[in-house]
């Protein structure tokens, strides 16, 4: 049984769906960010940077255990070892591939910027306006994709789908209005209508 560490981020989402998809057994590590538990020895021992999600897997390569952290890595990581959320098709793997990295690169630095700026108590205007522009750009490249395609990889459900979700479902937080973006909103509601979605985001998943 893999153990996930786990709050219920954008980032952190992304790792009980992906093992419900899977069908593959986890159990949830709570992690509590208000309280700094992911600064502690033990935690950045699996993680040196400090952040959630993390996995340990106890049987990794040759059978061993292993911790795998960085939610693309994991994702990755997961899709390679249960043989799912990878299109096998060449093209649409390179395109689950282009849209997993533009998520880990783009969406949600770019997120989670624009909202903490939004939140600040001394208003710095040059930071909001840049990083809210910079979330909508970007909220607008997946919609020009979704509106040519059903998933980000192509004709299947992949790990990049399951990456820009966490930050896309909560698209306000950047400062970006969701029902200007008709394709990704159709592609959320798709999403979320998904039994292992709806079980990962249950309050008692991974039990």
């Amino acid at each position: 049984m893999i153990d996930v560490y786990y709050a219920p981020t954008p980032n952190g989402v992304k790792i009980p769906i992906a093992l419900e998809e899977l069908g593959a057994p986890y159990r949830i590590v709570p992690v509590n960010l208000g309280r700094d538990e992911q600064k502690r020895p033990d935690f950045l021992a699996l993680n040196p940077n400090g952040r959630i999600p993390v996995i340990v897997d106890p049987k990794g390569p040759e059978g061993e255990p292993v911790s795998v952290f960085e939610s693309g890595a994991i994702l990755l990581y997961l899709a390679e070892k249960y043989g799912g959320l990878m299109p096998a098709v060449p093209r649409e793997r390179i395109r689950a591939l282009e849209y997993l990295f533009f998520q880990v690169g783009g969406v949600g630095p770019m997120f989670g910027q624009a909202g903490w700026f939004m939140r600040q108590s001394e208003r710095i205007t040059a930071g909001i306006e840049r990083y809210q522009a910079e979330s909508r750009r970007l909220t607008a490249v997946l919609e020009t994709r979704l509106q040519q395609s059903p998933w980000l990889a192509g004709e299947r459900f992949s790990v990049a789908d399951i990456a820009h979700f966490g930050w896309l479902r909560v698209a306000d937080y950047a400062g970006v209005r969701i029902d200007r973006y008709p394709a990704v909103q159709d592609w959320l509601q798709r999403i979320e209508s998904r039994p292992a979605v709806q079980r990962a985001l249950s309050p008692n998943h991974g039990a």
